[in-house]
């Protein structure tokens, strides 16, 4: 299970972002300054597809670990574009080590089921409720 949550006072769209089991790590969201927003923090669409990212790495690190693998670094670069029709998320995998070319091909292929991943992909529902303070 994942927890956040988000805080945002009287400072123009600066949020304050808690997470973590015991909601112990902490930063600060926020809109570019061209959207009016302080530029203070990484913007929503920034951290969703940050998050893709960190699932993505992390996956594909445990996955070649478990095969012994020599993956020895890994960078994904991602890319929201929202602009398009329909939207899309573009990501790049570039592996460092000596892997073979069915090896890299394998990663690729996993990377397609990371549980980020299957998230966005398959859509997960929200349920809104409203809490009286």
């Amino acid at each position: 299970m994942a927890l956040a949550t988000a805080n945002i006072g009287a400072t123009r769209y600066v949020t304050r972002i808690a997470t973590g089991g015991d909601l112990q790590h902490s930063f600060t969201a926020d809109e570019p300054e061209r959207l009016g927003g302080q530029d203070a923090g990484p913007a929503p669409f920034d951290l969703l597809v940050s998050a893709l990212g960190a699932c993505t790495a992390i996956t594909l690190k445990m996955y070649a670990d478990k095969k012994e693998w020599p993956l020895e670094a890994l960078e994904v670069r991602l890319e929201y574009r929202g602009g398009e029709q329909p939207p899309r998320i573009d990501r790049v995998l570039v592996p460092s080590g000596s892997l073979s070319d069915e090896q890299k091909a394998r990663l690729a292929d996993v990377a397609e089921r990371t549980p980020v991943t299957l998230a966005i992909k398959n859509g997960v529902p929200i349920q809104t409720t409203l809490s009286v303070s």
